[in-house]
């Protein structure tokens, strides 16, 4: 039975939020096989990389969404973004990094995705309901809507359930997700902890792909991320089993804030201990 988020007004589709991932990946491709002369490379104001593949697909995921549900506003990274007295209103808003990993899309090493999820506003917290991450490369799609469980689609295949893995911190030779490029002392010492940890580096949103499929384990995050970096790998996480949380409170991470950096967090599958 296909996953369907009522919001009250709308009911959402999950498949139709792929599709519209798939054709933001399908555009993306296009461009990530022309010639590096063509990607039209920029440096935005906090120094992160920008090209046509980002723009062009933030234009068809906004228009592809527009055109379905008019009344659900969109927070895209590629967008400019409403004040928060505006946002705070929004009852439901999708929440869209149309090319999450533009620094490995310019290594052309495929681990690169794109970012929709649906967020849902309660007493000024707002949490992903749906998520979907598409990784064109690889034709992986994971996705999830609250309530539904986490699914992987492998190409044209039919969607298969997936859950994190279960085990107890105590155990030896967890696996523990680092991203290359952020293995900074405190990520180290939070590694120490663990009984001969091993460890799996990956790009964008798929370090959580990896604790949603039951591959790894553990994936500390002790580095800047914003809000649309995560919230579509949130849902699936959690829809899996497997829970995202501020890295010092262990309190859920929360959306929609007056500052869209997230804080540092740890996401994890099920632990029993």
């Amino acid at each position: 039975m296909e996953s369907v988020y009522d919001t009250g007004s709308d009911k959402i589709v999950l498949g139709s939020i792929v599709e519209i991932a798939e054709a933001a990946g399908l555009r993306i491709l296009e461009i990530y096989d022309k010639d590096v002369a063509e990607w039209d490379q920029k440096v935005k104001s906090d120094s992160s990389p920008l090209t046509q593949a980002d723009l062009q697909a933030n234009a068809i995921i906004c228009e592809k969404l527009i055109a379905l549900f008019p009344n659900i506003p969109i927070m895209s990274e590629e967008n400019k973004q409403a004040p928060y007295e505006e946002r705070i209103q929004w009852e439901h808003y999708w929440c869209v990094d149309p090319l999450d990993g533009t620094k490995e899309f310019i290594k052309r090493n495929g681990e690169f995705t794109v970012n929709i999820a649906l967020c849902k506003t309660t007493d000024k917290v707002a949490t992903p309901v749906l998520g979907v991450v598409h990784t064109p490369v690889s034709k992986k799609t994971h996705m999830a809507a609250l309530g539904s469980g986490a699914f992987l689609r492998l190409g044209d295949a039919a969607p298969n359930k997936i859950e994190v893995s279960t085990y107890k911190g105590s155990d030896s030779g967890l696996t523990l997700v680092c991203s290359r490029s952020h293995l900074d002392d405190k990520t180290k010492a939070f590694m120490a902890k663990y009984n001969d940890p091993k460890t799996a580096s990956m790009g964008s949103s798929l370090k959580f792909m990896l604790i949603a499929e039951g591959e790894a384990q553990i994936y500390p995050r002790l580095a800047p991320t914003m809000e649309w970096d995560t919230a579509a790998a949130q849902v699936v996480v959690e829809q899996a089993g497997g829970k995202v949380v501020q890295f010092e409170s262990r309190e859920p991470v929360i959306y929609n804030k007056p500052d869209l950096l997230n804080p540092f967090f740890l996401c994890y599958g099920n632990q029993t201990d």
